[in-house]
């Protein structure tokens, strides 16, 4: 493992902590696909004892995030692109109805939010990025009124999250357009034209499920050796 991991402040329990701490840097690229994650140098990166990692790793290898590695500890799952085309099928029915149930409540999105993602989208942080793409989608998702529709959608956006950190680094132009199609939601949503939001969404998600594939393929094409 070649990356450094941060320090977690001493408390008893520090399991959500770790897998937190994983989580975060496997779904942005930090950790890579492949990459061999052992428990002694995870423990000893963040100063822990083993305990809090094993469990972490436990929860990540049940949420298919971490897997059985050759010989010892575990690798970091590969990108998959059937599963993330399965993925968007589930996003795309899920986003369109919360899209329509927004528009009937003609709810407005935190303008704040998309000046926040367009300036954010000029830098690197890639993190910041899916933070502010996801904090968008999550406020239409509580707008729509369905507590299990947002529900839902925590399960395949945890997923998005790590293909979205692995390729997300698009040109200017791309990563400009994702929040034009975001403000024509919104737009649509605010002025309670159901018709328009869904239509606008589904082609933002098309476009989006295009342009991670294509980007993972050429992704999985490079060499990603275990490390």
């Amino acid at each position: 493992m070649a990356v450094t991991l941060p320090k977690i402040q001493s408390r008893p329990d520090f399991v959500d902590e770790v897998y937190q701490m994983l989580l975060d840097a496997i779904s942005d690229g930090t950790l890579a696909p492949g990459t061999r994650l052992t428990q002694e140098e995870i423990a000893e990166q963040m100063q822990v004892s083993r305990s809090p990692v094993i469990q972490a790793l436990r929860i990540l290898k049940k949420d298919g995030f971490v897997q059985d590695a050759p010989g010892r500890g575990v690798l970091v799952t590969p990108l998959d692109g059937t599963l993330v085309g399965h993925l968007y099928e589930i996003r795309g029915s899920l986003d369109a109805l919360a899209a329509r149930l927004a528009a009937e409540r003609k709810f407005q999105v935190d303008p704040d939010i998309i000046v926040r993602g367009r300036k954010i989208a000029r830098g690197k942080d890639v993190k910041a990025m899916i933070d502010v793409d996801m904090e968008f989608h999550q406020a239409i998702y509580r707008a729509a009124g369905n507590p299990l529709l947002q529900q839902s959608a925590q399960i395949y956006w945890v997923h998005l999250r790590r293909v979205m950190g692995a390729v997300l680094q698009s040109s200017m132009q791309q990563r400009e357009a994702i929040w034009d199609e975001h403000e024509a939601i919104a737009q649509a949503i605010a002025a309670g034209d159901s018709v328009a939001a869904v239509e606008l969404t589904d082609l933002h998600t098309h476009r989006a499920r295009a342009n991670l594939v294509s980007r993972l393929d050429e992704y999985l094409g490079e060499a990603h050796p275990i490390v």
